[in-house]
């Protein structure tokens, strides 16, 4: 909520000061300013979990290529040994089964290095559903509030009802966001 935000919401409520019949609008208003800035917050720090699980997603991914890059390479070179003469074939053969075992080794190692990078990727959608049911709140929210404030200029109490239906679904919006597992 900006500052242009506050000062306005100060005014609305020191009209509704004027008018008593107008301080459970004023009232509303407040807590609806509480909630929109507690579920901006959960939807700010939803995001900043989604940017740091990606990212840990992605080196994941990134390990697992190198490890492929590995095992391609000592695959290459067993390939290599079986058509380059050689005097010595005890230890190209032992050669061979060094990197035969390298790359079978590489090969399981990408397995577990894949599963993790997949189960982060699932984190990475959930805490994005996460943050979507966050935002959608705070714009019900923020809608709320703004045709709350409607009612202290137009004295009109449909404008107050229309406000808190509005907020509810905002509260809604964001439990259901905090739910989501």
């Amino acid at each position: 909520m900006s500052s242009e935000e506050l000062h306005e919401l100060q005014e609305h409520a020191e009209h509704g000061r004027h008018d008593p019949s107008l301080a459970p609008v004023s009232v509303t208003m407040a807590a609806l300013a509480v909630l929109v800035a507690i579920v901006s917050l959960l939807g700010h720090r939803a995001h900043t979990e989604e940017v740091v699980l990606q990212t840990k997603s992605t080196d994941q991914w990134a390990f697992y290529q190198a490890k492929n890059i590995r095992r391609h390479s000592d695959e290459f070179f067993m390939d290599l040994t079986s058509v380059v003469p050689t005097t010595d074939a005890a230890g190209l053969t032992k050669l061979r089964e060094k990197y035969s075992a390298e790359a079978e080794r590489y090969k399981d190692e990408q397995k577990e290095i894949e599963s993790e990078a997949r189960k982060l990727e699932n984190e990475v959608s959930t805490e994005r559903k996460r943050a979507d049911r966050y935002d959608l709140g705070e714009v019900f929210l923020e809608m709320g509030l703004v045709i709350t404030s409607i009612t202290l200029l137009s004295g009109r109490r449909v404008f107050w009802h229309l406000g808190m239906l509005l907020g509810m679904v905002g509260i809604v919006v964001a439990v259901i966001g905090a739910l989501v597992h």
